[in-house]
Order: structure tokens, then C-alpha cells, then sequence
């Protein structure tokens, strides 16, 4: 039984609360900042705090905290750019989107890390009070020359890995410039995408410029690391030292944006798949989970209780999540799917939600 009984759902136009009956149904508990696109959520489970990022789009991004497991909220301000940063030369840099959150913990005080666009990562020293950026990853020699935007108009940090035997280990995925690693808590970083393919690069194989869509790890071996990638998906067995494409060349495990591993065991993982970049659909209009047990040798596709032949959904990089045996996957036209058996068959939560851009198991 999943020991997790709250789903958090970040979508266009509020933050979605469902929590676990005693029933073991999944019921709507309420929903927060109606009308307002959430980008995603997260909860500290060093400190308890409840987090929320939201793009008010004219008014630009706000940062939301609660220390009531979502009760009341209060905002605090949004990681700043300092005065004088550049994206690139004569483009000045500024907060235009909050990616990704982490945290981590030395033994004696515990560090709040976020993941923005455009290519910074900031942490916080006094859960989330104020917020300084990491220097060591902003100034490294190859951000304003080889740092771009793929879906967006610059880099975003949209995954933060930290080792759990070691908080000055931490890998960041950068879309697009790839993944990175620091071995000194953030002081010097260095790529990590040997094996990595971009079709789209003069070199497809080039040390940096590739497009991670989402980099997870298994808790139980933080050395094996997939990624959902634009141009397939890869796993690392290494700490990212080489990654390897295990994409099914003849079957539907291959383009997508989300990707989750199993806590438990380093060979499973899970992706929702889509047509290519170009159409962004479900393959043949028919919404499929696929699942590997072998680390990605071979692929499976599950499609019980999932939309045949008439669904051109698609599931963003933060959308899908696990706990043990139970997945859950909210999808761009706002469908909410759970599955209780590693994601064999699937039941709908709900059809009428915004366009879902986060779920996460708290």
C-alpha cells in the first residue's frame, strides 16, 4: 500500500489537492490560488513547508510557501537576478520562470534549492527567506555561448538531484545545455553528457548543448540516473559518466517529456510517450504508459483504462509520479490518471482539470 496520501496537482489555473480516504479512493480536498497557473509544487520533507510557483504571466513569477500542510499560505520573494547579469551579451537576466525545487541537509542545517529560467540556480539558507545564486554554475565558461532555449526562449533548470549520502554531490539538468555535476557543494560544476545525441546540434555529440527533458535517479542507487531526453531516453549506471540510449527503436518508448524510476529497483522505470517534437500528440492518438524491468533493454506499453484512438494528450516533464506501487500522470488536456499495479491498468481521477504542468506524492 502506498505510503504516500496526498496528491499535489499543478495546473493552468490553480494548485489541485487530492487526498487518500481511508477507503483508499483518491478524493478532491480543495483547490489553491484559483485561477492562477501553478508551474509546480513541492514539499520539503526536511522542514515540512509546502511550496508553490506560480507564472502570473503579466505580473511574472511569485514564490508561496505554508507551514500548515497547505492551510493558509503567505508569499515571499522570488529569487532575484543581480543587478548587471546577462543572459548572453546585452541581454539583461531576469526571473522568467521557476523550473524545479530541492533541498538537502549537511547533518546540521538544511539548504532550499531552485531550479529557474534562465540558467540560474539559487539557494536559500533560511528556508526560502531569502535566496542567493549559486555562482559556480551561472558563471561557468560555457553558459552564454552554449546555453539555449528549446521550448522556451532561454536555459531552465527543471531538475536538481542531490546525493543522499553526500549533499555536496548534486546534478542539475538544464534544458538546453545538459546535465551538470558539482562534487563541492555548487563551487565548480562540470558536464556530464558523454553518449547524450542532439540531432539538432552541428555535433550531435557535443559536451554541452543537449536537451534533457528530466533527469530522476533510483533512491536505492543514486549512481543510476535516466533521462527523458528530446532525442530519446538514456540511462547512466554511472553517476551520469556515460549515459546509453535505451530507447525502443520499433516500438512507442522514445520521444516524451516525463520519465520516473522506481525507488526501489534501478531497472524499472516509466515514461508516457508522445509523437515527435514537431506534433507533440499521443502516438496514434492513443494514450500509452510504457515501462521497462530490465533497465531499459527491453520496453512494455500499457493502455487499459487509458483513451484509444481519440486522445491527443501529452504529459509535461513534471507530470508524472510514483510511490511504490502506485503512479499518477496528469496529462496537457487536463486528464488525471492513477494506476495501483506499477502502471498495468489505469483508472481517470479526473477529466476536467486545467492543463496539468506538475503531479507530485506527498
Amino acid at each position: 500500500m502506498s505510503k504516500k496520501s496526498t496528491l499535489l496537482i499543478g495546473t493552468r489555473k490553480g494548485l489541485v489537492i487530492y487526498d487518500k480516504a481511508a477507503t483508499d479512493k483518491w478524493v478532491f480536498r480543495k483547490v489553491e490560488f484559483l485561477g492562477l497557473p501553478v508551474s509546480i509544487s513541492y514539499v520539503d520533507a526536511l522542514t515540512g513547508t509546502w511550496w508553490a510557483c506560480l507564472d502570473h504571466g503579466h505580473w511574472g513569477n511569485k514564490l508561496h510557501r505554508s507551514f500548515d500542510k497547505g492551510a493558509t499560505w503567505e508569499e515571499v520573494a522570488a529569487p532575484k537576478y543581480p543587478e548587471g547579469e546577462e543572459i548572453k551579451e546585452g541581454v539583461p537576466a531576469s526571473l522568467r520562470y521557476l523550473w524545479a525545487m530541492a533541498s538537502m541537509s549537511n547533518g546540521q542545517s538544511s539548504k532550499l534549492l531552485i531550479g529557474t529560467e534562465p540558467g540560474g540556480l539559487f539557494t536559500s539558507d533560511n528556508n526560502g527567506s531569502t535566496f542567493e545564486l549559486n555562482r559556480g554554475l551561472w558563471d561557468h565558461p560555457s553558459r552564454k555561448n552554449h546555453w539555449f532555449g528549446g521550448g522556451r526562449d532561454h536555459p531552465g533548470i527543471h531538475s536538481i538531484l542531490i546525493d543522499p549520502h553526500n549533499p555536496d554531490r548534486i546534478y542539475v539538468g538544464i534544458s538546453c545545455a545538459g546535465v551538470f555535476e558539482t562534487t563541492d557543494g555548487g563551487k565548480t560544476w562540470n558536464p556530464k553528457n558523454k553518449g547524450l545525441t542532439a540531432d539538432f546540434l552541428p555535433d550531435p555529440h557535443a559536451e554541452v548543448g543537449q536537451d534533457p527533458h528530466l533527469l530522476v535517479a533510483c533512491d536505492s542507487n543514486f549512481e543510476v540516473m535516466w533521462q527523458q531526453n528530446h532525442c530519446g531516453i538514456f540511462r547512466s549506471s554511472d553517476g551520469g559518466e556515460n549515459w546509453k540510449n535505451i530507447s525502443d527503436e520499433t516500438g512507442e518508448a522514445n520521444f516524451g517529456f516525463a520519465i520516473a524510476a522506481d525507488s526501489n529497483n534501478e531497472n524499472v522505470a516509466w515514461v508516457v510517450p508522445a509523437i515527435s517534437d514537431e506534433i507533440r500528440v499521443a502516438i496514434d492518438n492513443s494514450l500509452c504508459v510504457c515501462r521497462t524491468e530490465d533497465g531499459g533493454k527491453t520496453w512494455d506499453t500499457f493502455r487499459k483504462g487509458l483513451p484509444q484512438g481519440h486522445s491527443f494528450d501529452i504529459t509535461y516533464r513534471h507530470a508524472l509520479d510514483q510511490d511504490e506501487e502506485t503512479l499518477a500522470f496528469g496529462t496537457t488536456t487536463g486528464n488525471l490518471y492513477l494506476s495501483d499495479d506499477h502502471g498495468e491498468s489505469w483508472n481517470c481521477l479526473n477529466n476536467n482539470l486545467p492543463m496539468v504542468y506538475s503531479v507530485d506524492f506527498i
